[in-house]
């Protein structure tokens, strides 16, 4: 596959799935997800003539997808902020905020809140820790795979996986604290 030309709408049809996946793994909203797919599907048309083959095609989309979905969520949380900030500081006390609700359509309306909390403590991983945990346990992929994707060795995923677990339980019994 080294020279040859990659058909864009061939590409899509294949990958179309595990980009939105992938995306609503790290969104936990159906909405979100579909924004961050048009955008790697933007990224990938614009720069697929580019693509040097020097790593494989779906690592590649696996990458951009992850870039995009933490600068969605990086973006949303600084809107949020501001939001927050105009909120508290702002006269207009009439003005109500519906906040972000979860919307991940595999979700069974009884677990509904339990998966809430834990999308929430999962986002308050710092990136690469939420990255490992989406890819191996989420996305269920292998480790030799993950290590391609987040371009480390097999061993600092395998690190990497365990101190976002103890994070991650330290973050969940906190929030059964609250």
């Amino acid at each position: 596959m080294c020279n040859e030309k990659v058909d864009f709408k061939n590409l899509y049809e294949k990958y179309k799935e595990l980009v939105f996946n992938l995306a609503l793994n790290y969104s936990a909203n159906k909405q979100d997800a579909e924004e961050i797919a048009q955008d790697v599907f933007v990224t990938i048309f614009k720069k697929l003539e580019s693509f040097r083959y020097e790593s494989k095609i779906e690592t590649w989309i696996y990458r951009i997808t992850i870039n995009k979905s933490l600068d969605y969520l990086r973006s949303k949380k600084s809107f949020r902020n501001k939001f927050l900030s105009n909120l508290l500081f702002s006269n207009h006390k009439d003005e109500i905020y519906e906040g972000v609700n979860f919307n991940h359509p595999g979700v069974e309306f009884e677990n509904k809140e339990s998966v809430q909390i834990i999308y929430k403590c999962l986002d308050k991983l710092p990136n690469n820790y939420k990255t490992v945990v989406v890819l191996l346990k989420i996305e269920r992929e292998p480790q030799r795979k993950v290590a391609e994707i987040m371009n480390i060795s097999e061993k600092a995923v395998e690190s990497l996986f365990f101190r976002a677990k103890l994070k991650l339980k330290d973050l969940l019994e906190n929030e059964k604290d609250i």
